[in-house]
């Protein structure tokens, strides 16, 4: 029998499922009984079989605090109800709602931590300014999060060493999805004419949107036919809306594409900027990997374990605009150096490319080693 699975995250799903994330899903659905609970964009269904959805709070600033003050209690209900074996909680923050859950509702639910990245960077660079109040209660809480959990699952060389500084050693080493069928399984377009780079990601301090954004003003005039394409929302939209209004025929700005419209704005693009601040295994970079592009990265947590300068992409300290600037004008003003950078690239997608049904095997093998029923996924 298929082991009940709870899965709980922040993450904010469009219901029905289409695309990448119902590939995913279904190939989920085959290995664990399972149940989600996340979050929904505006405007979008927040339940159906398997997912139960929470919409965004109305003032948008009260949206984080209000998800997470409810959060046990959603989560005590499905403890109840759905009668998981275990839960797989993605982040600090909602494994502490869930260890308050279970201790309401006296359950036997195993708790198995999903770290994903840096969870001191979480009010620091996430948000608003006024996040950065909750600095000592994130740093206190989340060593009793890693501790509490019954098993711990990391997605890179980062995210790894931090567990293991708490004296946690990880039940399974795996990275995050990504969608093969839409990134890895085409061969990789030929660079367009036209030299393109685009940027997939919140627009948030996190991501370095404000360095980026600095950085493309002063590219811009130096590779005068370049365009940046924008994918995304957040906290600086503002930001992007400055920068499309100041250089109307070197930016563009798409808030929401779908995994199949992202492979093909990478497809029409010579580079991928991912210059964050903090990436726990960054996805975008695996899939312009996959698309064959070369990639700006920020020279920090787990993206190096992605990028290797100067082979398949470039690594730039995310707080220097000048240096950011500076790759973004080496690669547009090089279309062979762009190629040669993005070979490389498509092999490194190579190694890393995983199937739906791959990725599901491995969360099963992770849930089937902390219920005693087999080895631990590595």
């Amino acid at each position: 029998m298929k082991p009940r699975v709870l899965f709980v995250s922040r993450e904010r799903f469009r219901l029905p499922l289409d695309g990448a994330q119902k590939r995913k899903w279904d190939a989920v659905g085959g290995a664990v009984d399972h149940r989600v609970l996340a979050a929904a964009p505006a405007g979008s269904l927040t339940a159906d079989a398997r997912f139960r959805l929470v919409g965004p709070a109305r003032p948008r600033v009260l949206d984080g605090a209000l998800f997470y003050l409810l959060l046990p209690f959603r989560i005590a209900r499905e403890l109840r109800e759905f009668r998981p074996q275990a839960a797989l909680v993605q982040g600090v923050h909602e494994l502490v709602a869930f260890l308050a859950a279970r201790s309401l509702t006296r359950t036997q639910t195993k708790a198995i931590l999903d770290v994903q990245g840096d969870w001191h960077e979480a009010t620091r660079l996430y948000g608003s300014p006024l996040r950065r109040l909750l600095n000592p209660v994130n740093d206190a809480f989340a060593p009793l999060a890693v501790r509490g959990a019954d098993a711990v699952r990391t997605v890179s060389t980062q995210t790894t060493e931090l567990v293991r500084a708490l004296g946690v050693e990880p039940a399974a080493v795996f990275p995050s999805y990504v969608d093969s069928q839409a990134f890895l399984e085409r061969r990789p377009s030929p660079l367009p004419e036209r030299p393109r780079a685009v940027f997939v990601g919140v627009l948030e301090r996190y991501k370095a949107f404000d360095t980026l954004v600095e950085a493309w003003r002063r590219a811009a005039p130096r590779v005068p036919q370049a365009v940046l394409h924008i994918v995304g929302d957040g906290t600086m939209r503002d930001r992007a809306e400055e920068l499309v209004a100041d250089l109307p025929a070197q930016t563009e700005w798409s808030e929401r594409l779908t995994a199949e419209e992202v492979s093909a704005a990478m497809d029409g693009a010579w580079l991928v900027a991912l210059p964050s601040r903090s990436e726990g295994l960054p996805r975008v970079a695996l899939e312009a990997a996959c698309r064959g592009r070369a990639i700006v990265g920020g020279d920090r947590a787990g993206i190096p374990d992605v990028v290797r300068h100067g082979e398949n992409g470039l690594l730039v300290n995310p707080d220097d605009a000048v240096q950011l600037a500076g790759a973004l004008v080496r690669i547009l003003s090089d279309r062979a150096y762009a190629a040669e950078l993005g070979e490389a690239a498509r092999r490194t997608g190579e190694e890393w490319g995983v199937t739906p049904t791959e990725y599901a095997e491995r969360v099963r093998a992770l849930v089937d080693s902390v219920l005693g029923d087999g080895p631990p996924g590595g």
